[in-house]
């Protein structure tokens, strides 16, 4: 398999020029798993279950705005992975909050060509690095139950669940779907072992 270390991919915080391409980023998965969810009395529980077919998600199309946000708002970055063929591979837009030290991942996608080669991994530590430069105490992120996929990938980066959201996606087009919350501590070694 061939990985990031093993390649030429830029990482770099975003630029206006990538704006479009951050825009048309596939970000769609397909999973043969899910986590069903079960709230109880006293909280929730998770099992992954088997679903057959394969259940298909594609995020709707996001139009493109000015560009990243990271000129305007000194808590905010977009990074960007950079192939070698020069094409977006992927990218983290992340926010940090002073007020409970918590740096937020708004958005991570990696395009499907470029998807078990460590670019996620890649952009979670640069994410990691801006946390400390801002002092917070901890990472989190907001994923929906059916993306196995992408819970698993987070769990193997130290991120741990931390919450549920029942009624997020009510009115959306991901009806019945359930947002799961993972976090983990900066203190925690980067995702990429550094």
């Amino acid at each position: 398999m061939t990985t990031v270390d093993d390649m030429d991919y830029e990482f770099r915080t975003a630029r206006a020029e990538d704006t479009q391409a951050i825009a048309a980023l596939d970000g769609s998965f397909t999973t043969r798993t899910i986590f069903h969810v079960a709230v109880t009395e006293g909280g929730f529980a998770l099992k992954e279950i088997p679903v057959d077919p394969p259940i298909r998600k594609v995020f709707p199309t996001e139009d493109a705005d000015d560009g990243p946000a990271a000129e305007e708002d000194p808590n905010s970055r977009t990074f960007v992975a950079v192939g070698p063929d020069g094409g977006l591979a992927g990218f983290a837009a992340v926010s940090y909050a002073p007020w409970n030290r918590r740096l937020a991942i708004e958005d991570i996608e990696v395009a499907p060509a470029h998807r078990g080669q460590g670019i996620g991994r890649a952009l979670l530590g640069h994410a990691l690095e801006f946390a400390r430069e801002r002092g917070a105490g901890h990472i989190w992120l907001e994923v929906t139950n059916i993306n196995a996929p992408a819970i698993h990938a987070y769990q193997r980066m130290g991120f741990t669940f931390c919450g549920l959201d029942t009624a997020l996606y009510d009115g959306t087009p991901s009806s019945g779907e359930r947002a799961l919350y993972l976090s983990m501590p900066c203190s925690l070694k980067s995702p990429t072992g550094g």
